[in-house]
């Protein structure tokens, strides 16, 4: 017979103690100020029991010492179910109750040999709080429910605390739950798919294979009825099973060559889709470089705190896209820099470019979006001062700039064609290591 044989008579309809819990005047557990040994479980208040089997112990742990205990539908019980059948064992100093209170001690060894160390409510109250922050909430319930110097403010507030957690909890994972069930669904597509995939390729290559061997077999065929050709009396008969047997050799040469080109078509697809994942896995990486110069211009000062080159914080910056201008000087007014604009010669002249040059500190042009006029114009004379930016969309070209370091160091003037002198600047500034101040 079950030991929890009331819960089975109020199940059946026959009057049973067991019912929900209610508001009890009795103290929260009992006090002997001779006993400093631990409470068990029947001396707490039953108001407690229901928090203590629902946070103390899993639904699984539950099941198996229902079992142990007798309960014959311990296994296919609801959870539930099992969980009334924990509180009412925990109110029962009998078998049951005992047996209930030496796992939960087994269970939560490690929290309650803790707790045992210290014997003042300051210091329970302190191990509560660091067990609470590592998410060990379980044991340090049950170690300061059944601690011999737990008192019922105490009692209270670590009941409250732990009865606000179970809402908490019961809501973020609704969402959890909900996510994952989302996932699993395209994580089961995703595996269905490549599951029919490698199927279909198995397919084609188990037929190419069948039909190779049939090839060869054909040829056997073949050769056995060359072989017969001496025999005049047969030589009608076997010369249309050969003329058939060829026939039949070029259908299947023919479908075998289908199957191939299919097959190569398929790797062909598999490999271009390993190209496309590795080209996204590079713009990855170079956005989040570009994320990376990005941060670092807006939050980081010159890594050896030095005097920056551009004393005069001014910046000439050639070409580009006229859209982009406005942005460009919001974020060098944000640096603290003056920025002069020239677009090169689309609709600024010309002759305005050596003035703009010689107020500068530095110039910056985009090789791919300035014309030769203005790109010898930039560099003739004053080849120290530029710096080019060449194959990039050129506001992020220009926060690197901001972000590259040792923009100290010059390029020495030169005198070849502006295509050449462009070329020529991009190949060396890939070598500096350029120092923009921030």
């Amino acid at each position: 017979m079950p030991i929890l044989s009331e819960f089975h008579n109020h199940n059946h309809g026959e009057t049973s103690t067991f019912t929900l819990p209610r508001k009890i005047e009795a103290p929260l557990f009992k006090i002997d100020p001779k006993n400093q040994q631990r409470r068990k479980i029947w001396d707490i208040s039953p108001n407690l029991h229901c928090s203590i089997i629902g946070t103390c112990l899993t639904a699984t742990e539950l099941r198996q010492f229902l079992g142990k205990m007798g309960e014959p539908d311990a296994k296919t019980a609801s959870d539930h179910s099992l969980h009334s059948r924990g509180v009412l064992a925990a109110g029962r100093q009998d078998i049951a109750g005992k047996q209930l209170n030496k796992t939960l001690d087994r269970r939560h060894e490690t929290l309650v040999k803790r707790f045992s160390k210290v014997a003042t409510l300051d210091e329970i109250r302190k191990l509560w709080a660091e067990a609470l922050e590592e998410g060990e909430v379980p044991g340090a319930y049950w170690a300061v429910m059944t601690h011999p110097a737990t008192d019922k403010p105490l009692l209270q507030e670590v009941f409250g605390e732990v009865h606000m957690l179970s809402h908490l909890v019961g809501s973020a994972n609704r969402l959890d739950i909900a996510r994952l069930r989302k996932l699993q669904t395209e994580l089961d597509e995703r595996d269905e798919k490549i599951v029919r995939q490698e199927a279909r390729l198995q397919s084609g290559a188990d037929e190419r294979s069948a039909l190779l061997r049939r090839i060869d077999e054909m040829e056997q065929t073949i050769i056995r009825l060359a072989a017969r050709n001496d025999t005049k009396v047969e030589h009608a008969d076997e010369t249309s099973i050969l003329r058939s047997a060829l026939e039949r050799l070029d259908t299947e040469k023919a479908r075998s060559e289908s199957l191939t080109a299919r097959l190569q078509a398929t790797e062909d697809k598999c490999k271009a889709a390993e190209k496309r994942a590795a080209a996204m896995s590079e713009q990855i990486a170079e956005l989040r470089f570009e994320l990376e110069a990005v941060d670092t211009m807006l939050n980081v000062e010159t890594a050896d705190g030095s005097p920056s080159v551009l004393s005069s914080r001014s910046l000439l910056y050639v070409g580009g896209r006229r859209g982009l201008f406005d942005r460009l000087r919001v974020l060098a007014e944000q640096r603290g820099y003056a920025l002069f604009l020239h677009d090169g010669g689309v609709e600024d002249n010309l002759s305005l470019l050596p003035g703009l040059v010689s107020q500068a500190s530095a110039a910056l042009f985009p090789v791919d979006c300035i014309g030769g006029g203005a790109r010898q114009a930039s560099v003739s004379g004053r080849a120290e001062k530029v710096r080019s930016l060449e194959n990039g969309e050129p506001r992020q070209l220009y926060c690197r700039c901001f972000h590259r370091r040792g923009f100290g160091q010059r390029i020495g003037s030169g005198h070849a064609s502006a295509e050449g002198e462009g070329k020529s600047l991009c190949a060396r500034i890939k070598k500096l290591d350029f120092k923009f101040p921030v």
